[in-house]
């Protein structure tokens, strides 16, 4: 698919990357499970060693399969360029290695995913990273340690589990006036809903896994950017050998062709639920940035095409029993430790988003235990707010 034809988001989730008939005229992404590429050449075996010339010649570095997938989520971004890993830990934590040194200095906010919290208060200092970590929606003190210098600014809107909204493109004009590399996660807003590097970022983050592949069953993470820094990610991913398996690479590619469509729906379903949710005698408070009730619904009507199907809420008594007990009620959800899929899939912080967390640790971060995040599906919305209904009044 050309880089500069202006197709709209659909068609991109369908075509991205396969314009083309693949080996022996296939019509859809062969799955290269091949280790290696040979050469009867050796001057051309050089010249694709030195990236002189496009190829592959060992599955660590590239693979046809993966390549694929990475130009699709590259053309759905809008980026220069795209590298994996085998999830999205892997591609963050290989981001944040490849672009720090000891004495850099990152700035954050305190509601991002729990695996990448711990990367900011465990594993980045010990190799001498300064982390600051903002209040999350204190726009003002977030650009104040940012004025102060800093390498990295990460960014996570909308937040996990807490549905949080940060402005990026003012935040990513704060990063930019001091050199920062400005990443965001954009996992839960996914492509269709927003796009970081249109509003000022460096770098866009997923993990594949969610709605990129939405049916639960292949891990894998991706980074779009410009060119340069996607090379850095690369070399460094490269050689520490986190790399996305091509089964992986085909499951995600394969659910990509109905992204659009998945995401339509959910953001439909998502909204009606939260409201719902917001007027039912049973729910003490919601968390979806499509209500005009949420902080920073304004931020998300400006900055995304549409709110998500992420929500979070507080069951009436507030405690983790009173969520257990809900949970436990729910017909029609995956009590699991994932989300984005065509199914309903809900469950506690202190079993999914941040269960690498102590409960004190949760709570520094504003994370009530009592939370349920309800990672909404693509069933009947009927059905669903039913289902929701019978939960919370314990009804048979």
């Amino acid at each position: 698919m050309s880089r500069d034809r202006k197709y709209a988001m659909g068609t991109k989730a369908v075509w991205g990357g396969e314009e083309g008939l693949f080996e022996g005229n296939a019509t859809q992404v062969p799955v290269v499970h091949s280790v290696s590429f040979g050469f009867d050449d050796m001057d051309e075996w050089l010249d694709v060693a030195l990236g002189n010339r496009p190829g592959h010649i060992y599955t660590r570095n590239t693979n046809p399969t993966v390549s694929v997938f990475e130009e699709k989520v590259r053309l759905l971004e809008g980026g220069e360029a795209a590298t994996s890993a085998s999830s999205g830990m892997g591609i963050i934590s290989n981001a944040l290695f490849a672009l720090l040194k000891p004495g850099d200095r990152v700035v954050s906010v305190k509601d991002t995913y729990g695996g990448t919290n711990r990367m900011f208060t465990e594993f980045l200092p010990r190799v001498n990273v300064d982390v600051t970590l903002c209040d999350t929606t204190d726009h003002a003190a977030i650009e104040a340690e940012v004025a102060k210098g800093c390498a990295v600014l990460y960014l996570e809107t909308p937040t996990n589990p807490t549905i949080k909204v940060l402005d990026i493109e003012r935040l990513a004009k704060a990063g930019k006036a001091v050199g920062a590399v400005v990443m965001v996660d954009n996992t839960f807003a996914t492509p269709v809903n927003q796009n970081p590097l249109a509003l000022g970022a460096d770098l866009v983050l997923h993990s594949a896994t969610k709605y990129l592949g939405g049916h639960a069953d292949a891990l894998g993470g991706v980074a779009v950017g410009a060119a340069g820094l996607i090379k850095t990610i690369y070399s460094y991913r490269e050689i520490v050998g986190n790399v996305l398996e091509p089964m992986s690479a085909y499951l995600l590619l394969r659910g990509m062709k109905t992204l659009h469509l998945r995401i339509e729906r959910q953001n439909a379903n998502a909204l009606e639920i939260a409201r719902f949710l917001e007027g039912h005698p049973g729910v003490e408070k919601v968390f979806y940035p499509g209500l005009t009730s949420h902080p920073g619904h304004e931020i998300a009507r400006r900055q995304m095409r549409g709110f998500g199907g992420m929500l979070s809420f507080v069951a009436k008594g507030g405690t983790y029993a009173d969520a257990c007990r809900v949970l436990s009620g729910l017909k029609l959800a995956r009590r699991a430790a994932n989300l984005g899929a065509v199914e309903t899939i809900a469950g506690p912080p202190a079993t999914t988003s941040h269960v690498e967390c102590s409960k004190e640790e949760r709570a520094a971060m504003g994370i009530p235990e009592s939370l349920i995040r309800y990672s909404v599906g693509i069933e009947d919305v009927e059905d669903l707010k039913a289902d929701l209904d019978r939960a919370l009044r314990q009804e048979a």
